[in-house]
């Protein structure tokens, strides 16, 4: 089955392997950019994660000639409007760590109390061809709120803070497992993976 070849849009090996053990089932040979030296480095000029996904899968797809999976995802803060959003990344500069996001969004929230740090993750996915045609999407979320001060070395981004309200722990002290089954990133994935099935069955991928 190795000559079906997806491409992984990131260079972030965390992301990598959370996608990597989601796609494994599918018989996929699975690359990231990091296999390519030519891959080039996609601007996310688009306002929402659909069109930052569309535009790192296709853009990467016509550049390499191969297909590739292209994804964006953040976090969403309800009572900061819905901010950092696509922004998520890179919240609180250009060169932006984990640690200073999450500090940034501590410091917005200030003492707002508990019920109101509702929050939520969106993971858009877009799986282009090598002509640079989407051929297939899936977006998902996942909801919680953010705690008032990081907890767990799990995970990445704004995970220390993002607590799942049934287990009273944080996305960084659940770990992979059970991200794994929650995640925003998982469950967009278990919604596409069906439409790279159709696409391997139909020789197209």
């Amino acid at each position: 089955m190795s000559e079906h070849v997806l491409v992984l849009g990131t260079h972030n090996a965390k992301k990598r392997l959370e996608l990597e053990q989601l796609l494994a089932p599918l018989g996929l040979q699975l690359k990231t950019l990091a296999d390519f030296a030519e891959a080039i480095e996609v601007e996310e000029t688009g306002t929402t994660f659909a069109e930052n996904a569309a535009l790192k899968a296709s853009e990467q797809a016509r550049n390499l000639g191969m297909w590739v999976m292209g994804e964006d995802s953040g976090i969403s803060v309800v009572a900061l409007g819905n901010q950092p959003g696509v922004y998520s990344a890179r919240y609180s500069a250009p060169d932006a760590t984990d640690e200073r996001n999450n500090e940034k969004v501590l410091v917005e929230l200030g003492n707002t109390p508990q019920e109101k740090r509702t929050a939520f993750y969106t993971c858009h996915m877009a799986i282009s061809d090598p002509s640079g045609e989407i051929r297939a999407t899936a977006e998902d979320y996942c909801y919680g709120r953010m705690r008032f001060e990081p907890s767990g070395d799990n995970g990445f981004g704004y995970d220390p803070l993002f607590e799942i309200p049934e287990y009273h722990k944080t996305f960084g002290e659940l770990g992979p497992s059970i991200k794994r089954v929650l995640s925003h990133r998982s469950r967009a994935m278990r919604k596409i993976r069906s439409k790279v099935q159709d696409l391997m069955a139909s020789g197209s991928l």
